[in-house]
């Protein structure tokens, strides 16, 4: 039996990123990058017509940057996954990027076998994110100085109905997710196996109505089961 490949396609206007990408990518025997793109209008256009299963997006672009080109690669029937590429981790653009469904994101200056592993990561429907990172960002994303009493506890009660829908189990691997723990820790932890976990995270989804493991956490910390 063959090897599988993960079809990659690069968007960022920096064109030595771009061949650093290629290069690095184009040694693994499972990633192939399937095309490039130097701005946001050219990457939507080659996601469509190339069908890839990863896009590492930029986010500072011309004509149209990685947050908007992300949100309208959400909107498709079959989205590919999306990791955005940031110079600074504290990027505000990277949360927003997430909590509007991209699948995690990169320090450009990440080295080359984590860049590898993260793709291989994503496509596996592995969080990409530490718990720490993955903390981080909930508390920004949950970090509204002008939010009124009365909206975070409308937030709150949404959150816990959403989650009301969920089978015991299905409850249990929410929680898991929220402290950002990975489908094998989750298996361990749960004693399950790990095609289970994932069979129990892709309901989460459907359930949640979420598109990615970092806003099942946010629906868990919204519910008030984490600090």
């Amino acid at each position: 039996m063959g090897v599988v490949t993960t079809r990659v396609l690069v968007v960022d206007d920096d064109p030595l990123v771009r061949s650093a990408l290629q290069l690095m990518l184009g040694g693994q025997p499972d990633l192939e990058v399937v095309g490039e793109a130097a701005d946001g209008v050219h990457g939507l256009r080659l996601a469509r017509e190339l069908r890839p299963d990863v896009v590492l997006m930029d986010i500072r672009m011309p004509r149209l940057d990685g947050l908007a080109a992300t949100r309208e690669l959400h909107g498709e029937p079959r989205p590919p996954r999306v990791i955005v590429l940031t110079t600074f981790d504290a990027d505000e653009h990277v949360v927003e990027a997430l909590g509007s469904g991209a699948d995690g994101f990169l320090l450009k200056d990440t080295p080359p076998a984590q860049i590898v592993e993260a793709i291989r990561k994503v496509v596996a429907d592995e969080p990409m994110l530490s718990p720490s990172v993955t903390r981080t960002l909930i508390r920004r994303l949950r970090a509204e100085p002008d939010e009124s009493a009365s909206s975070a506890a409308t937030r709150a009660a949404e959150a816990e109905a959403r989650l009301a829908l969920l089978t015991d189990r299905e409850h249990e691997v929410a929680l898991a997710v929220g402290r950002g723990l990975s489908n094998a820790e989750i298996a361990a932890e749960l004693y399950l196996s790990v095609p289970t976990v994932k069979a129990h995270v892709s309901r989460l989804f459907e359930k949640l109505t979420v598109t990615n493991r970092v806003q099942i956490a946010i629906c868990v910390h919204d519910a008030g089961y984490m600090s």
